[in-house]
């Protein structure tokens, strides 16, 4: 009877004693998330709260479990199963941790900023660097893992021997995937493209929204993803237009007869960049760039405070000018122009055949 009621005293009191520790400890930061709800850390600490009870649920078991006499049989095995899970739990709860901190520490950043530049520049450097942790500590836990085992640990006097001759081989053979890692961390600290930055990649516009270690996401206008490595934007050369200023230029062309009134047309485009909420203020302007025999080609310059503005601004006036010239000055739009057609002065017209035999009939009728 004791052999059986040992065991369950032990897990009974092991898993109450979790259970009681982990309610104290979630009530104490709900408690400290309540009186600063400003900081996030409370409430983000609180989701670890789940590897937090595992891995005081396996110590407890895992530092009892001789003296309950815990399946005398397979004593050996359940106390590694309960190491494994021990170092599982522990990893998992130092990335919720580290997790909790860097988010932390970036939402201060961006309350504390109002250059939206510099925001996404520390975004993606976050992201980056919370990838390269939780890989780190999952490669740390599952080496510590294999360790357990005894022959793993006969084997590694052989393994770091040849440890040499194994990166050779490993890096020749991962060569695209190393480089795909380091083309991550230079454009996470170069500088080079941010999460949320506007880029036109092979003729395709979008914006980057993700970007880890080996690849990147590019949201296109129509919610297409187009996902690419990394190394793409360290060998190629592709459009940024987030970089700097996010303030951009854009172009309307026309292409119309050669009687548009030029300056009716400023005026009228004057007049619609006012009503266009879109517009940011700082410059407009019309003018004729190209004229062909039957047409001329008016470009109108417009300015906008971000990329998603100027399209909004060049739709706007395209549209409001084409149906204000097709109201007002019909005659400006472009048209072929038909009429009879004027021979070369040098071409004599062919005569009539009819005249030409009544002619020649004439003076024979005459003589008869």
């Amino acid at each position: 009877m004791e052999n059986v009621l040992r065991p369950l005293i032990v897990i009974g009191s092991s898993v109450l004693l979790t259970l009681a520790i982990g309610w104290v400890t979630d009530r104490l930061l709900r408690k400290a998330d309540e009186r600063n709800p400003d900081t996030p850390l409370w409430e983000l600490l609180r989701r670890g709260r789940i590897p937090y009870q595992l891995v005081l649920c396996a110590a407890l078991l895992r530092g009892s479990y001789d003296q309950a006499q815990l399946l005398e049989r397979h004593q050996s095995a359940l106390g590694r199963t309960l190491t494994l899970v021990l170092i599982g739990s522990a990893a998992w709860l130092v990335i919720r941790i580290a997790a909790a901190i860097v988010e932390t520490s970036y939402s201060r950043y961006a309350r504390a900023h109002r250059d939206a530049a510099r925001v996404r520049r520390v975004r993606t450097q976050v992201e980056l660097i919370m990838r390269v942790v939780s890989a780190i500590v999952i490669v740390v836990a599952i080496a510590t893992m294999l360790l357990t085992f005894p022959a793993m640990r006969a084997a590694g006097a052989s393994l770091l021997a040849s440890a040499g001759i194994l990166g050779i081989v490993a890096g020749v053979a991962a060569q695209s995937t190393l480089s795909n890692m380091f083309a991550g961390l230079q454009i996470a600290f170069g500088d080079m493209v941010r999460i949320g930055d506007t880029v036109v990649v092979d003729g395709e516009w979008g914006t980057v929204e993700e970007i880890t270690l080996t690849f990147l996401t590019v949201r296109t206008w129509d919610e297409r993803r187009i996902t690419m490595p990394v190394s793409y934007f360290t060998s190629k050369p592709f459009e940024n237009w987030s970089r700097g200023t996010p303030q951009m230029t854009g172009i309307v062309y026309w292409h119309l007869d050669h009687s548009a009134p030029l300056e009716a047309m400023r005026e009228k485009l004057r007049d619609i960049l006012r009503q266009c909420p879109a517009w940011d203020g700082r410059a407009y302007g019309l003018q004729v760039t190209d004229t062909t025999p039957n047409t001329i080609q008016v470009r109108a310059l417009v300015t906008a405070k971000d990329a998603d503005d100027i399209w909004t601004v060049r739709v706007t006036v395209r549209e409001q000018m084409i149906a204000w010239l097709s109201a007002e000055h019909p005659y400006a739009l472009p048209r072929v122009n038909t009429s009879d057609s004027v021979l070369p002065p040098t071409r004599v017209p062919s005569p009539d055949r009819t005249a030409l035999r009544k002619a020649y009939d004439f003076p024979r009728t005459g003589r008869g």
